[in-house]
């Protein structure tokens, strides 16, 4: 019998390897959103909800985490002051977990993902208000990869920005997002 933790272990190992294959080969993001606007955000990293997270109660600004647990290989992007969003998704996968029915296991189960921005804006009378915008969907493969290079119309400004890796059109959860 395989212990999860270990095949996880090995399928972290085995997307990171493709992952950064891919990114010497290739380059990634390189940051050319316009020679007018500034970044509000660069990341190296995406953070997938993870077994103690994935539960509804585990919402990060209204949007719930899955219910069942991710891993993730690669993640970057940026985000200019303009909208311009670039998100690289490299082995965003469910997890080899006992709540993950085995059939859907190591694998992506939406053709497509979207993206959510989310920042603090400033509502009447100068409060901070929660200002959620979505990409549409972006086809991502059975592996868990997906390229993004959108626009969304954030607030300005847009402060404490957060990305979550939400399902297609129609799922609500977030799957992984900025941070640790």
């Amino acid at each position: 019998m395989r212990n999860p933790a270990s095949a996880d272990d090995a399928a972290i190992a085995h997307v990171k390897r493709s992952a950064r294959d891919e990114l010497a080969a290739e380059p990634g993001i390189d940051g050319s959103a316009g020679s007018d606007s500034c970044f509000i955000m660069n990341f190296a990293r995406l953070a997938p909800v993870s077994h103690p997270l994935a539960q509804a109660a585990d919402a990060v600004r209204g949007i719930a985490g899955s219910q069942l647990p991710w891993i993730i290989g690669a993640g970057s992007g940026s985000l200019s002051d303009d909208g311009h969003l670039l998100v690289r998704i490299r082995g965003l996968i469910l997890a080899s977990h006992p709540s993950v029915p085995v059939s859907l296991r190591s694998t992506n189960p939406f053709p497509a993902f979207r993206i959510v921005v989310s920042c603090l804006g400033t509502g009447p009378a100068g409060a901070a208000t929660i200002v959620n915008v979505s990409t549409g969907d972006f086809e991502a493969s059975a592996s868990g990869d997906s390229d993004i290079d959108a626009r969304v119309n954030i607030p300005q400004p847009c402060r404490a920005p957060i990305v979550l890796v939400i399902g297609p059109s129609g799922t609500a959860n977030w799957l992984a997002a900025t941070g640790s």
